[in-house]
């Protein structure tokens, strides 16, 4: 009996897929718990990883670039001052931050990621945090063997969604922009990447959602095992 013939795609392939690392592979559950704890308050985490991520685009709009860790601390500063809260001391700041290197991967990530991989996609880690905290991330979770290259956004001193980022991540992965897939949990990375050219999968972690606003994502599924699906066919 003859193999059945693979669905063909109703996009093209991309030759190189381009995973975000923190909250689409990386599960933040444990760096949640111990924001809310530190701050006793069940609304600090999203306050804070919300001021983080506006503060990155302040960084790259003013042209002023700080560390992805320095951000963080003075979002938790903000953060303790918009709730009323006490503000932290620098050691709770610093054992906060240091959970960012040590955060279990999303269980559907190594077999979905194994599938890409055994299906001949390229597959890069690309993330807003330094190189050094990328590495350490993805050491910690046990993922570094599925990634061709780990690439940061240090090198271009922007932040995601600006389209240098996209722009510099497909340069190094040797392909033109049409030609690479960012795979991402966060509405605003897909709707940078589709404007900067690429080709974007969404990744409907719980609590995400896609921008309105944007054009609508290549392809969408709740983990990445299922998105993997529609990609192998």
């Amino acid at each position: 009996m003859a193999s059945a013939t693979p669905t063909p795609l109703p996009f093209r392939r991309p030759q190189v897929i381009l995973f975000d690392v923190n909250e689409t592979l990386l599960d933040m559950s444990p760096l949640k718990a111990a924001v809310t704890a530190a701050f006793g308050n069940k609304a600090a985490f999203n306050h804070w990883f919300g001021l983080l991520l506006q503060h990155a685009l302040v960084a790259t709009v003013t042209g002023r670039y700080f560390a992805f860790g320095t951000i963080a601390d003075a979002a938790l500063d903000m953060t303790a001052h918009m709730l009323q809260e006490q503000a932290l001391t620098l050691a709770e700041k610093h054992a906060i931050i240091s959970l960012l290197t040590k955060l279990p991967p999303h269980p559907d990530v190594p077999a979905g990621l194994q599938q890409l991989h055994d299906a001949g996609f390229r597959l890069m880690a690309f993330s807003n945090s330094p190189a050094a905290t990328l590495a350490e991330q993805l050491r910690y979770a046990n993922l570094p063997e599925y990634f061709e290259q780990q690439l940061s956004i240090e090198a271009v001193q922007r932040y995601k969604p600006h389209p240098d980022t996209y722009h510099y991540a497909a340069k190094q992965a040797g392909v033109l922009p049409a030609a690479a897939m960012l795979v991402a949990a966060h509405g605003w990375d897909v709707a940078g990447a589709l404007h900067a050219g690429l080709l974007a999968g969404f990744i409907a972690r719980p609590g995400q959602t896609l921008y309105p606003l944007a054009p609508p994502p290549t392809c969408q599924a709740p983990t990445l095992t299922a998105l993997a699906g529609q990609l192998v066919g």
